[in-house]
Order: structure tokens, then sequence, then C-alpha cells
């Protein structure tokens, strides 16, 4: 007989075997042996994780001449018969080819007969989120009703494209992504039955490239062990996947956390040279900083790193770089991924992603050493200087009395930006001029609009928009009151010239906006209201109508 591919040989054959899935074994083990099976299930998951082989077993074990039993016994006719695909009773569906309705109708019709050799006919119907919604209808009534001798096994990865008409006639199990020690431990078991010798950080790599697939994982080991001369080995598994190394990412690391650009270039050359995939060398960075975060919060979680080892080098990298850095860097590596994705030319998004990590470290570095300074010397030169002149006026003039003291200690300069304040408010005051409720009425009414547009554009100016509210417009600006002042800040500084843009674009002619704080806008107000309604005793009533029109009756009251 031909070679067959090792997760061919090593495909689970009871349900014990199935890896990292015990939540669901446990569930259906109970459910045969009690003879408490259903009429249907789905069984949804990640690719590789045992969804079909759980299925095969299942038509073995109900099927089974020892039955009921919780394994199949794999010894007996039936269950050799279903194990080579001899017996024509359990049939097993590729959605993906056989996705119309005709093949579904070709079912419904069939299903009705009594099974030939076994007592029990089981449909498998694997990726069945590929049928179309003309078969799922036609599915439907069968599935949910079928007859005594039959069970529908339904398979897939992406559960989501299925209807809930569907679902809800299932019994639905998910089958979740095998973790790496699980995959670790079964490949020990299928080497050492191989007599291969393998380095365990060999198939720790495979197990991690596989992504939580047992198939990828025996995939991926039957051509390491192929590659391999007598012992696979770490290089072995790093030169087949494509994958970097500890040790280079831990010296590319140290590049960048030096600020060396010409180093990480240099590095970042002889990896790809190498044949390293920058993709996967993208993904193992963003995989490096995270574990350095996540060591910075949680010291004690060595076991959840995905890339790094933790030794001194690593520790001393996490005492170097600060926190606000490490989210920096993932953030940047996380835009260059999404836009390497689109390009032909992925290698130069990396290098951009490295300069940029390294030159803002550059700028870091000497920065908080000169803060440290100017924390640490300046204060305590001040702090001299000014108990020397306490000396000097105590031996000249006396201790120097408390209600002196308060006298001359200047006052505490506050951190709001007054100037910009009252620049804000002096072009409110003249917006409110040619500024009517008509106008306000329809911005209002299309504001709800222009917060959409915002989000889809740029979240972080929406978030910082929310903040505010519309409570004045006219033809050409609107003026937005905010609770806070820094969101106000950020949006007349940093995000006006895009708001000003979507204003523009929203209403077809140049649109500006004045900001101004809530408390700002109420004392504003009040002096518009007042000084209109004195004016009305001189003038008549034509005043109070422009106040009427710009703010409403509602909030328009003439004292008399």
């Amino acid at each position: 007989m031909s070679y067959q591919a090792l997760y061919r040989v090593w495909r689970p054959q009871l349900l014990k075997d199935v890896v990292g899935q015990e939540h669901i074994t446990k569930t259906l083990q109970n459910a045969l042996i009690h003879n408490k099976f259903s009429h249907a299930y789905l069984f949804s998951g990640p690719r590789g994780t045992g969804k079909t082989s759980a299925a095969k077993i299942i038509a073995k074990a109900i099927n089974c001449q020892e039955a009921p039993t919780s394994e199949p016994c794999n010894e007996c006719s039936s269950c050799i018969g279903i194990t080579s695909g001899a017996i024509v009773d359990v049939i097993e569906i590729d959605a993906a080819s056989n996705n119309g309705v005709d093949e579904i109708r070709d079912i419904r019709d069939k299903v009705k007969f009594a099974p030939n050799e076994v007592r029990y006919k089981v449909y498998i119907i694997d990726e069945v989120h590929m049928l179309s919604t003309g078969a799922f209808n036609a599915l439907l009534k069968t599935l949910e009703e079928p007859p005594e001798h039959v069970i529908f096994i339904l398979a897939t990865t992406e559960p989501h494209k299925i209807p809930l008409t569907i679902i809800s006639r299932c019994q639905r199990f998910d089958f979740k992504r095998i973790t790496i020690s699980a995959m670790v431990g079964r490949m020990n078991e299928i080497v050492q039955a191989n007599e291969v010798t393998a380095d365990e950080e060999a198939l720790m790599l495979i197990a991690r490239a596989a992504e939580g697939g047992m198939r990828d994982a025996l995939s991926l080991l039957d051509q390491a062990i192929s590659f391999a001369e007598e012992k696979l080995e770490m290089s072995d598994v790093l030169l087949i996947t494509g994958m970097v190394s500890e040790r280079m990412l831990a010296e590319l690391m140290e590049a960048i956390k030096s600020g060396d650009t010409a180093k990480g270039l240099d590095l970042l050359n002889q990896l790809i040279q190498d044949g390293k995939d920058p993709h996967r060398l993208l993904e193992d960075l963003i995989f490096y900083f995270r574990d350095l975060l996540l060591y910075k919060h949680a010291p004690n979680s060595e076991h959840l790193f995905e890339r790094a080892k933790l030794n001194d080098a690593f520790k001393e990298l996490s005492e170097h770089l600060d926190t606000a850095y490490l989210y920096d860097a993932i953030d940047v590596l996380n835009t260059s991924q999404q836009e390497m994705k689109w390009s032909m030319h992925p290698k130069i998004f990396l290098e951009m992603s490295l300069v940029k990590l390294m030159n803002q470290q550059k700028q870091e570095a000497p920065a908080a050493v000169e803060k440290q300074n100017h924390l640490e010397t300046p204060q305590l030169q001040r702090k001299v200087e000014e108990l020397e002149k306490l000396l000097k006026n105590w031996q000249s003039e006396g201790p120097v009395s408390q209600d002196r003291k308060e006298k001359s200690t200047p006052p505490k300069k506050t951190n709001r930006p007054i100037p910009q304040a009252r620049a804000s408010m002096a072009k409110a005051t003249e917006m409110l001029k040619s500024a009517n409720k008509t106008d306000l009425q329809q911005l209002t009414s299309r504001w709800g609009s222009i917060m959409e547009r915002i989000k889809s554009q740029n979240i972080p100016a929406s978030a910082w928009l929310n903040d505010g509210k519309p409570v004045a417009a006219s033809q050409e600006s609107v003026l937005l009151a905010f609770q806070n002042e820094m969101h106000r800040d950020m949006m007349d500084t940093k995000f006006r010239e895009f708001l000003e843009t979507v204003l523009t674009e929203q209403f077809n002619k140049p649109f500006s906006f004045i900001t101004l704080l809530n408390s700002h806008w109420e004392n504003l107000k009040q002096n518009y209201v007042k000084e209109h309604s004195s004016s009305t005793e001189e003038s008549g009533e034509p005043i109070v109508d422009e106040a009427v029109k710009l703010f409403g009756e509602e909030l328009v009251e003439v004292v008399d």
C-alpha cells in the first residue's frame, strides 16, 4: 500500500482520541451509552479540530454490534465497514460541491428507505454552510422529523452562515481550538510510535504554527520529519514554516530598544533573504510586543507567552520599554499588517514600521533622561535657593508674618486657556447676530447623519465630538457646547480641519464651527437675552422677536 499522510493514519477512531474536545466527547459518550442520541447534530468549529472524525465515530458507535456503547469496538463488521467506507448506509456528502436543491431533494426522497446493512442510516454533510437557500429550505422538514432509522450530522466552520431554522432543529456542539499543550502531547505519541526523535521546542513551534488545528499540526509534522535528517530540531521547523526563531526576534527587539536603525534593517534583510515571510515576521513582532505588555501587567503569566522566552534579556527589555510605547508599537504594527494585505511589496511596510518604532525609541530615550534630570536637579536647586532667601529675610527683617506671606504669595496659575476662551466667546457673540432658530433646527435634524459619517471616517474624532452638541447655528457656522474642556480643545485643534471638511461636504458650502464650554455658553446666552431684553424697553418688540427667533420661546423670558 502507498504511503499515507500522518493525519490520515492517526485519524481518531475513538471519541477519547479526539484531542482537546473533552467537553463534547464526554457528552456524546453519555448519550451513546444511554441510547439518548439526537436525530440531528450540528458540529461547528475551526478547521482540523475533529468535527468529521467525531461524526464518523458516532456513526460507528450507534451501529456497533455491541451497542449501546460509549465507544465503537472497531472490530465488528459494521465498524470495519464504516471505517473503510464499504457500508452504503453511512453517507458522507461534501456540501461545497453538492449544494443544489436537486441533491438535497434526492436525500429527502431516499431517507424514507430503511438501511440495508446496519440499524441506522447516517448522513454526514460536511461544510453545510455552502448549501444554497433553496437547498436549506428543502432540508428543513426532513431535518425536523426524519424517520426513526435516520440521523443527520452537519459539520461547518462558519455556523453564522447557517439559517437559524436549521440550527434550532439540531443539537449544537462547538469545537474549540486545540491547546498547544494538547497538540504537543498528541505529537509526542505519534513520533514515539514512528520511532522518530524530536526536540520538544520543535513540536512547540509546530503547534504554534498550526493555530489550534490538529490536522494542520500533523501535516507540518509529516513535512518536518521528511525534511529532517536524523533528529527533528527547531531549525528544521523554522525553515519549513517560515517562522522566526526567538533568538532572532530578541536581536531585532534589542535593535528597536537601542534605536539602532542600521542594525535593525540589516537583521530584517537577512531574515527576508533566508526566506522568512514578511507577513509572518510582522505577526511574530506583534506577538512579541504583546508578550512584553503581558509580562509588565502580569509577571506570572509566562505560560501565556506566544513568542518570547522569560530570561534575563527579556526582563531587561521589559524594564527599558514603558507601557505607552508598547501600546503604540502594537498599534503601528497592526496598521501596517492591515496595509500589507493589499500591497505587492509587503517588505516596504515592514521596513517602514521598524524605522518608525526605532526612531520613536530614539526620541523617547533622551527625553526620559532629560525628564528625570529636570525632575531631580532643578527642583532640588530651586528649593535650596528658596530656603536661602527665607534665611536672608529672617536675618534682615525678622520672621515673616503669616499675613505678609499670604499677600506676597502670587496667585496660582490656572491651567485653563483664558485667552482662547475669550476669543471663542467673542466669535460666538459675533456669530449669534446672524444665528436663528430655523438654521439650528435644520442642523440638529441632520446632526445624527453627520455623526455617523464622522464615525465611519474617523473614530477618534467621533469619540471626542460625542461630548459636544450644537446649541446655535447660522447659514455658515455652528456653535458647539462641550461639557469637558479636553474634548473641546481636541476638536478645536486636532480635528478642526476634519470636522469643517465634513460639514462643508454635508451642506455643499463652506461651513465652520465655534466651540465653547457649557458654562461659557450659559453665561453668553444669559447676557445676550438680558441685553436684548433691556433694549426692548427702548425700541419695542423687534428685539424680542429676534431673541425668540434665535433661542425659541421656551428659553426667552422678558423681565419687566
